[in-house]
């Protein structure tokens, strides 16, 4: 009877199959240590390549805007006269910093209109859509500098077939690249030319957007604008996000065409050894970044340079960072 009762007392015993065995504290290290390592494995291209390409440039450029140094001898500390040069003296810092901002303002809003209108009218046609879109993707394909050899003699005021076919038709044509007020706007049509990448982005999120939305919008008794408010545009809002971001940026490097069409347009011939000034005419198409080039490999000041290249780069980030807020920016609390 006693051991009947110790039996009924017993607890009863827990099945093997249930029983696990919680690992040690070392074990957790070492299996989060193999984690980590397999992470940084992933992730090592890209670390290397941030770090050779833009961590290291960066914080060398920092260096520089501390130094004298003109690439001949050994940089020398001067602290923020670079700084204090280049805000308050540089007399071109002014007009380049205005022309970039004005490119960034005009030419990628009227981009991004211009590319989503282009869209918007491929997508609606029925018959011959192949051929539009090779012909407004074509120009894209073509090198920046041909490009823009190609637009300035179009354009050009004295023997342009652009100008003599707007003097047949009894209109007075502007100089084009060869006047200060016209200069700017002659770049952001060369920009609109070759609109073909972001006519082709626009396009493939236009036709995303579900066709049974269009349905129930039309049931309702919406319109064409209506349609486009709240059906097209909610749903296209984050590609647009990425067009104005991507263009942004790229427009705070614009280079090549500027400086391309300023020496065409002046006459200079470029020849082995030869400096030119960019900005042509009266500097009205000098940016930052040419400005950056003519300081830094020009005059060889390259603390100068790298201030510039700093303040270009903050302000490229300050804007980028503004249009990537929620409700700031072009995307909704929601996305």
């Amino acid at each position: 009877m006693a051991i009947s009762n110790a039996a009924a007392a017993a607890p009863p015993a827990t099945p093997a199959s249930t029983f696990t065995a919680e690992p040690k504290a070392p074990e957790l290290r070492r299996k989060h240590n193999r984690d980590r390592l397999r992470t940084i494995g992933f992730l090592s291209p890209w670390l290397v390549g941030f770090t050779v390409f833009f961590g290291y440039p960066l914080i060398a450029t920092v260096y520089f805007s501390f130094m004298h140094y003109n690439q001949i001898q050994e940089p020398t500390f001067v602290g923020l006269r670079n700084w204090k040069y280049v805000l308050t003296q540089m007399p071109l810092f002014g007009p380049a910093l205005w022309n970039t901002l004005w490119l960034v303002v005009v030419m990628v809003g009227l981009r991004v209109v211009f590319g989503l209108g282009i869209g918007l009218l491929i997508t609606k046609i029925k018959t011959g859509v192949g051929f539009f879109r090779t012909a407004f993707y074509i120009p894209y394909l073509a090198p920046p500098v041909a490009a823009t050899v190609a637009f300035v003699f179009l354009l050009n005021p004295g023997s342009g077939p652009v100008n003599e076919l707007l003097s047949s038709v009894g209109v007075s044509a502007p100089n084009w690249f060869n006047d200060p007020n016209w200069a700017k706007p002659s770049l952001v049509m060369l920009s609109l030319w070759g609109i073909g990448d972001l006519m082709v982005i626009f396009m493939a999120a236009l036709l995303d957007v579900p066709k049974e939305q269009y349905e129930a919008a039309e049931l309702d008794g919406a319109g064409v604008f209506t349609k486009f408010r709240y059906v097209t545009w909610p749903a296209i809002t984050p590609i647009v996000m990425f067009a104005v971001v991507t263009g942004v940026v790229q427009t705070m490097q614009y280079y090549t065409q500027a400086l391309v069409a300023g020496k065409l347009a002046s006459g200079v011939s470029i020849g082995p050894g030869s400096v030119i000034q960019p900005g042509y005419p009266d500097h009205s198409t000098l940016t930052v970044p040419q400005l950056v080039y003519s300081i830094g490999f020009q005059n060889f000041n390259t603390g100068a340079a790298s201030v510039l290249s700093l303040v270009l780069f903050v302000i490229a980030m300050a804007v980028t960072t503004l249009l990537m807020r929620k409700r700031a920016g072009l995307l909704s609390a929601e996305d």
